[in-house]
């Protein structure tokens, strides 16, 4: 069973951790955390490249989704509804990978293993940022 949809699993696991880390200390403090996240993920897979040479996009490291994941929600409210809908998109991005996420996907190094998912993230998060925009906008 962990085998299956690892990435969808982390970035589904990693909500909670999100919405408890925004109630604590905002969305900034998200924001500093898929940073934080995304620099040791980097760090650590850029090392285990070293050693094994070409990585194709091993499907048991998924620090690349949830650095993304959390990175896709520092534009939307702690609300399910606005989670809910930042975990759709970023899941949908990362799994049909338009341009220029399918581009990064196929380095299989650590920059395209880390930044295929960060590139989800900005797809993800300036669709939500848009209809956050609009929603607040037009009062809806």
């Amino acid at each position: 069973m962990i085998n299956r949809a690892p990435g969808t699993l982390a970035s589904l696991g990693c909500l909670p951790y999100a919405a408890l880390i925004v109630w604590l200390g905002g969305r900034y403090s998200l924001m500093i955390g898929a940073v934080i996240v995304f620099a040791l993920g980097y760090f650590f897979v850029r090392r285990f490249e070293k050693r094994v040479g070409s990585l194709d996009d091993p499907q048991w490291i998924v620090v690349d989704e949830v650095a993304a994941q959390w990175a896709t929600l520092t534009v939307v409210p702690l609300d399910p509804v606005w989670y809910a809908l930042g975990f759709g998109l970023f899941r949908f991005f990362d799994i049909f990978k338009p341009w220029p996420v399918s581009w990064a996907d196929r380095k299989h190094s650590t920059f395209g293993l880390m930044v295929d998912d960060l590139l989800a993230a900005v797809y993800a998060g300036a669709i939500l940022w848009a209809v956050r925009f609009a929603w607040i906008e037009w009062g809806a």
